[in-house]
């Protein structure tokens, strides 16, 4: 076994190999960038080392070089499936932890997989390595353009008619150069209401596959994971060993050793029939699930398996396991990526639960790399067990200070079909964040309650002694206070007593109930467990109100801000150019994740930004003017 490994990555991934290799007894060494100085990877390790990128190879191989690593880790995602890495390492004498070259390689290239896995007898959805016109009426719409060289879904477009492929082709690209190095696409036919269900397996040098049995993946936003589970609740027996062998034979075919999954579309009309989609030649970001039913470290596996030890495991699933990906993201501005500092942190613990996080009170949560800051896993004897307890895990995880999904992720798990198994890729796309009812009146009493500074109100005017009442909404639900009264909506008013229990925790008393909360404040925002909620004076609400007033028709904001923090990658516009309502106006991407600017209203366009300008959350990237003889909005 390895004296010393580096860990080519950053964040919970970062944390989990770590963890391993110290249960190993195997000294851990990372890397960071600037931006993660301060990340618990970096603590954790027994050595960390600055680089420019995780992207490059030369700067994570001199760093291994100089920290006398034996092996390199990549974890997922950045150099985990760079066969450049993998033939550096070899020239080097450092092993990397992975599959050979030539694995890599082939199914490295989405379209060079495809005709692999097809001539070794595995059926494949139609598609084309041509990406043209021409190509696509072949392939038929609606279809699929996807990166050859990535995953993760970045970089993924659905092209429903002919005159939506050029701009998906820019936008593909784009993302694909900037995230892989290989603006290389394909086009793949679209299937509609698909399961896409993996099997995870092992392979060791000495010719031995193993398949550790499959997870249903389904549960997705623009292609991206957001809830896992093993095993699905779709296969039956027989079909849960065709996936598995078949999974194995796309293995076999490329000499493939070490850890990997190989990903299928199964029709839910047709469950005994599945096509192969890509193979990941690495480990997954859920691969918790599959430990948690089989018992096996799959991380400790890749190490032995690397360091030339036969596979010997006895594969067999117990029980059901679930997980949960925890976004910073805004579930109520179309899932956008969000960033802020983690003020409050508290993770869940307890029987069949598992938590794997980079998170830490203080962290700062910035706009440069991926927006997954942890996973929540849960594990029982049967699938309904599973996800009660998941439910309850996320109940108890208390992210505060930047906005995330977790209050979405317990109404997925809330969602009937979902407690049904009657999953698909489309399902998430359908369902609308929406605030729990019974929510409402415990942040409004708790607004109401919060004095001075420590509030709200503090800045406002508001005294709570005023004789006439304070009135203010949460959500779409109208709160009227006087004294120590709330009233919400209709309902009867009830007595509220907030006491303070700690510098984050308070107990509200809404007449004899006792509801334990967390809560901060930083500046304008106050966070009411993962509820945050900002506040403007009574002279900013009177300016709007005045404007308004004095505005008429015109349009409400002439100003176009950016929707998330990240950095403008294209603009499609000049200054001075005559745009009309719904005209793209500029590209910002954050997080590898894109999201087209377009114009509120018809007028002429001033630029307030350039390509490759980083902007902020709500930063004003261009004027939208009236013509000369409308007017200019106020």
């Amino acid at each position: 076994m390895f004296g010393t490994v580096l860990v080519a990555n950053r964040g919970e991934i970062a944390c989990r190999v770590i963890a391993t290799l110290h249960r190993l007894g195997i000294r851990a060494v990372a890397v960071f960038t600037d931006e993660d100085r301060g990340a618990l990877h970096v603590t954790r390790a027994d050595e960390a080392r600055r680089i420019d990128s995780y992207l490059s190879v030369d700067a994570v191989l001199a760093a291994a070089r100089s920290a006398g690593a034996d092996a390199i880790h990549p974890g997922y995602g950045f150099l985990s499936e760079n066969a450049d890495l993998a033939r550096a390492c070899d020239a080097a004498g450092v092993v990397f932890v992975g599959p050979g070259v030539k694995a890599l390689e082939v199914m490295g290239d989405k379209i060079r997989a495809k005709e692999h896995v097809s001539a070794a007898g595995v059926p494949v959805i139609p598609g084309s390595s041509t990406v043209d016109a021409a190509a696509a009426e072949r392939v038929g719409y609606p279809l699929l353009v996807k990166p050859s060289a990535g995953g993760g879904g970045k970089g993924m477009a659905v092209v429903e008619r002919p005159d939506e492929l050029a701009a998906a082709l820019v936008g593909a690209r784009r993302v694909a150069a900037a995230a892989f190095g290989d603006d290389t696409l394909l086009l793949e036919r679209l299937v509609r209401a698909p399961r896409h269900i993996e099997v995870q397996l092992l392979a060791d040098e000495h010719g031995v596959v193993r398949h550790l049995g499959e997870r249903e993946c389904s549960l997705q936003r623009r292609h991206q994971k957001v809830i896992e589970e093993a095993p699905s609740p779709l296969l039956d027996v027989a079909t849960r060993a065709r996936i598995g062998e078949a999974a194995c034979e796309v293995a076999r075919s490329v000499g493939y050793v070490g850890a990997g999954t190989v990903e299928f579309l199964v029709s839910d009309e047709a469950p005994t029939e599945f096509f192969f989609m890509e193979m990941n030649t690495r480990l997954q970001v859920e691969h918790p699930v599959t430990e948690l039913v089989t018992g096996l470290d799959l991380v400790e596996w890749q190490l032995r398996i690397a360091a030339g030890e036969p596979l010997t495991v006895d594969v067999a699933m117990t029980g059901h396991a679930i997980e949960a990906r925890v976004y910073a993201e805004d579930p109520a501005r179309d899932f956008l990526p969000s960033t802020g500092t983690v003020l409050v942190l508290e993770e869940p613990t307890g029987e069949g639960i598992r938590v794997d996080s980079a998170l830490r009170t203080g962290l700062e949560i910035g706009s440069t790399y991926d927006p997954m800051l942890a996973k929540v896993i849960a594990w029982a004897p049967d699938r309904a067990g599973a996800i009660a307890r998941l439910d309850q895990a996320l109940a108890r995880t208390s992210i505060l200070g930047v906005r995330t999904n977790i209050a979405y992720l317990r109404q997925v798990l809330a969602d009937q079909e979902v407690r049904a198994g009657r999953l698909h890729t489309g399902l998430l796309g359908g369902l609308t964040p929406a605030v729990a009812a019974d929510r409402v009146p415990l942040i409004a009493a708790v607004l109401s309650r919060v004095p001075g500074r420590d509030g709200a109100w503090g800045s406002d005017g508001w005294r709570l002694g005023d004789a006439r009442p304070l009135r203010f909404e949460v959500g779409d639900v109208e709160v009227s206070v006087q004294g120590s009264t709330v009233t919400v909506g209709g309902d009867e008013p009830v007595e509220a007593r907030l006491v303070r229990r700690g510098p984050a925790e308070v107990e509200l008393d809404l007449d004899g109930v006792v509801h334990p909360l967390r809560l901060v404040s930083d500046g304008p925002v106050t966070w009411v467990d993962d509820v945050e909620l900002r506040f403007r004076s009574r002279v900013e609400r009177l300016a709007d109100e005045l404007a308004a007033l004095t505005r008429g028709t015109r349009p409400a904001d002439p100003q176009v801000r950016s929707p998330m923090p990240g950095i403008v990658v294209s603009v499609d516009v000049r200054t001075g150019d005559d745009v009309v309502a719904g005209q793209h106006l500029l590209t910002i991407e954050a997080m590898k994740m894109e999201h087209r600017v377009v114009a509120p209203s018809d007028g002429i366009v001033t630029l307030a930004v350039r390509p490759t300008d980083r902007v902020a959350l709500d930063h004003v990237v261009a004027t939208i003017t009236g013509h000369p003889d409308e007017g200019t909005p106020a």
